[in-house]
């Protein structure tokens, strides 16, 4: 269960997690869909394949992978469904910072850098 100070904390604290998840644990397929629905986003099952891919990555990897190395494995990943341009036609607003959020997950490292190429 989401401990409501961490909620205070984290909506008070980094603004870089604002909006994003302090434990795994509470996520769901519903929640992400109901986060995107109040963004404007109606998630799809390519949404949802992405946002998959991304909690198989944190779980092998923890924090450990950075927004970069994400991107490119995503890229790879997607890249028969058309790589770079069908992530950025899915998540506009980036598909690493965006998807992350719907995840439940903490920001990768270097997401927010200017030169990553998020849209901030």
């Amino acid at each position: 269960m989401l401990d409501i100070n961490q909620w205070v904390r984290q909506e008070n604290g980094d603004p870089e997690m604002r909006g994003h998840l302090v434990e795994l644990e509470p996520w769901s397929e519903t929640v992400a869909i109901e986060l995107a629905r109040r963004d404007g986003l109606e998630l799809t099952d390519d949404h949802l394949g992405i946002i998959r891919y991304l909690r198989d990555c944190y779980a092998d990897n923890g924090g450990s992978v950075n927004a970069r190395m994400l991107m490119k494995a995503l890229e790879e990943e997607f890249a028969g469904l058309g790589g770079h341009k069908f992530l950025y036609n899915l998540f506009p607003r980036g598909p690493i910072a965006s998807a992350s959020r719907y995840a439940g997950l903490p920001m990768p490292p270097g997401t927010q850098d200017p030169s990553f190429g998020s849209t901030h």
